[in-house]
């Protein structure tokens, strides 16, 4: 069986595409999924500060445009990144065990958040993860920051910051966790490291492929995505 399945354009989301046919495959060998990657608003537009924008479709809009429009079968998307609601007429099939949840601050190597001078710039698109940080050194700097993962740390390579904050699951799934980081204590955005594949209301046969990747039984927490997106819903195969 081949399904079309979208997703992002960028480096990150085409490796998010790959493990979730890993997944998926170990239940259903026979299964492949063919790409669909699209650049999405998120991906055009790099100078929206993310800060406000709560649960929006600025990553989902085109791809679950295409979804609707039987462009592809399913859309795979970072699950922190859904809005809330789903456009009418899709639902999530399955959400992902996932990777690391937690958020990492990468810095240049021999440095650490103890040693950083005063001052230091601290790039992240997250009012939580500045908090969080200014909660452990009131003397850094804060810049907003947009773009994919490898942009992102491009701006600590050439000096331009001193200090990116990046979601650990990340950098697990790029291959650079031999990057110089430190892990922030507390909370992190809910479903942060696991993806969502998302598919039509009325693709019954869809819902009960994927239930065998669905994690969300095993969530918990009583935040309003991961409420929202509890229940996975039930469907039979459509008879061939």
């Amino acid at each position: 069986m081949i399904l079309i399945a979208a997703a992002r354009s960028s480096p990150l989301s085409q490796v998010q595409l790959v493990e979730v046919q890993e997944e998926i495959n170990k239940h259903h060998p026979d299964l492949s999924l063919q790409p669909l990657f699209i650049d999405t608003t998120g991906d055009k537009d790099l100078k929206t500060s993310l800060r406000g924008l709560g649960r929006s479709d600025f990553f989902t809009q085109q791809i679950d445009a295409a979804l609707l429009q039987r462009r592809c079968s399913i859309a795979i998307h970072s699950a922190k990144d859904l809005p809330v609601p789903l456009d009418e007429g899709l639902t999530v099939a399955a959400i992902t065990e996932g990777k690391d949840h937690r958020d990492s601050l990468v810095l240049r190597d021999g440095f650490t958040l103890e040693t950083l001078p005063p001052g230091s710039l601290i790039a992240t698109s997250s009012e939580r993860r500045e908090e969080i940080i200014r909660s452990i050194r009131d003397d850094l700097v804060f810049a907003d920051l947009r773009g994919t993962i490898g942009q992102r740390l491009d701006l600590l390579e050439s000096g331009k910051v001193d200090g990116v904050v990046i979601a650990e699951a990340a950098l697990i799934r790029l291959n650079l966790t031999h990057l110089n980081r430190f892990y922030l204590p507390g909370e992190t955005t809910p479903l942060q490291g696991k993806l969502a594949i998302v598919v039509r209301r009325d693709a019954h046969a869809l819902l009960e492929l994927f239930s065998c990747i669905d994690s969300r039984q095993k969530c918990h927490g009583d935040d309003s995505l991961s409420s929202a997106l509890m229940q996975p819903e039930t469907g039979h195969l459509i008879p061939s």
